[in-house]
């Protein structure tokens, strides 16, 4: 009997995690983290305030949640079909693009992703590194094609800065009050810029 009831606490407790997610997500989705609020979450999933705490240790462990959804989901918005004749620098021109438009469809949960706040000196959750490693893997794999003399700390290197680079682009690009850059242009800004890396061969 004790064993059945810890069953269906344990399975009350999940069902609730996973609606605090979704709901989370939606707030997000609809306002930025700043829009986050615990009341309104338990007022969305049927529940008291204290049991938001009771599933989370905070609200920053349900922020880490929701963009671990999106990283999976940007990772898949990135990992686009080629149909083989495309070089390196046109795989990596099709991911930022790919990049491009998933900020826009998305644009509060994409910038909740750097908006996020990490505790200093505190462990960064192991399934939030693999899904930014998955997203790092989609860069890697032309550039190791590009760069095949570079060791793997080197190359690593250059993937994040790759990666920093298209993402400034981006950012600077749709912050149109920055930058001064049209949205329409930023795909040709990512093309110069990407068309140039490597070793010099006509793309």
């Amino acid at each position: 009997m004790w064993g059945n009831m810890a069953g269906k606490v344990a399975e009350r407790r999940a069902a609730l995690r996973e609606r605090l997610i979704e709901l989370a997500e939606e707030q997000v989705a609809a306002g930025g983290l700043s829009s986050l609020k615990a009341r309104e979450l338990a007022k969305g999933a049927g529940c008291a305030v204290g049991a938001i705490y009771n599933v989370f240790e905070d609200l920053h462990g349900l922020v880490l949640e929701v963009n671990g959804r999106t990283f999976k989901k940007l990772g898949t918005a990135v990992s686009v079909s080629y149909d083989g004749s495309e070089s390196p620098r046109q795989r990596l021109i099709l991911m930022s693009n790919a990049y491009l438009e998933f900020a826009v469809a998305h644009p509060k949960l994409w910038r909740a992703l750097f908006d996020v706040e990490m505790t200093e000196g505190g462990p960064v959750p192991e399934w939030y590194l693999s899904s930014l490693g998955a997203l790092f893997g989609n860069i890697r794999a032309p550039l190791s094609e590009l760069y095949a003399e570079m060791g793997d700390e080197e190359l690593g290197l250059m993937t994040r800065a790759m990666f920093s680079a298209v993402h400034g682009i981006v950012l600077l690009g749709l912050e149109n009050r920055i930058s001064g850059v049209p949205p329409e242009h930023i795909r040709m800004m990512i093309a110069q810029v990407l068309s140039r890396i490597g070793p010099e061969v006509a793309v």
